[in-house]
């Protein structure tokens, strides 16, 4: 009797941290303000690292580590890139997504750096791109990802001790209106063996059924 009570909370507990590390938004007006969407463009995501004293020792420093969260937000956007064009390839995806390359070189192009982007609106910068809709976010981290720090993704569940965690959080904003279309929260825990893109593949195939530009969208 003790075996099964003891089962039971168990399986309670890990559905309870599941539902607490995954949060998906869509917007109710989403058909709406989207109908007309072709295109959509990514943006370097917004890294946070938070290493310990030695650790920032061993990037150089405070401006080692901004350089360092830099080229992790440049991968997560590469990282997103590849998993929408998987996506279209499979004919999955009803929208088209501008090449990363053009989307950096046009911000290079007008003077917006990483630091330089919450000040902008979507409105704006869907308008810079050329774009119907803007794909942003964060990503906040114990360890790096670039570097080949150890790093296989396994969902957090509630217990043990996980070698590294992060968030990752996904925003889609409508360039027109600047209003947020859909938000994917996802908490995770990485151990030994992955990267960016495979934890990025892997957080966007359990989002896909909720993903409103897929053909697999349940609404």
């Amino acid at each position: 009797m003790k075996y099964c009570f003891f089962l039971w909370l168990l399986v309670v507990g890990i559905g309870s941290a599941a539902a607490q590390t995954r949060e998906i938004y869509t917007n109710a007006k989403f058909k709406e303000l989207a109908k007309d969407h072709k295109t959509l463009a990514i943006l370097p995501f917004r890294a946070t690292l938070s290493l310990r004293p030695n650790e920032v020792a061993k990037q150089g420093g405070p401006e080692g580590v901004r350089r360092l969260e830099e080229r992790e937000g440049l991968d997560v956007q590469s990282a997103l890139q590849s998993y929408f064009l998987k996506q279209k390839e499979d004919k999955d995806l009803l929208v088209d997504v501008q090449d990363i390359a053009k989307t950096n070189a046009l911000l290079a192009q007008n003077s917006i750096t990483a630091d330089k982007l919450p000040a902008m609106t979507m409105e704006q910068l869907a308008q810079l791109l050329g774009v119907d809709g803007i794909i942003s976010g964060t990503f906040e981290s114990s360890q790096p990802m670039s570097n080949g720090a150890a790093i296989a993704m396994t969902m957090v569940v509630g217990f043990g001790a996980p070698t590294n965690s992060g968030k990752l959080t996904i925003n889609i904003n409508d360039g027109k209106t600047g209003e947020l279309l859909w938000k994917y929260d996802k908490s995770l825990s990485r151990g030994l063996g992955s990267n960016t893109s495979t934890i990025v593949m892997v957080i966007m195939r359990k989002a896909s059924r909720q993903f409103p530009y897929s053909k697999e969208f349940k609404s």
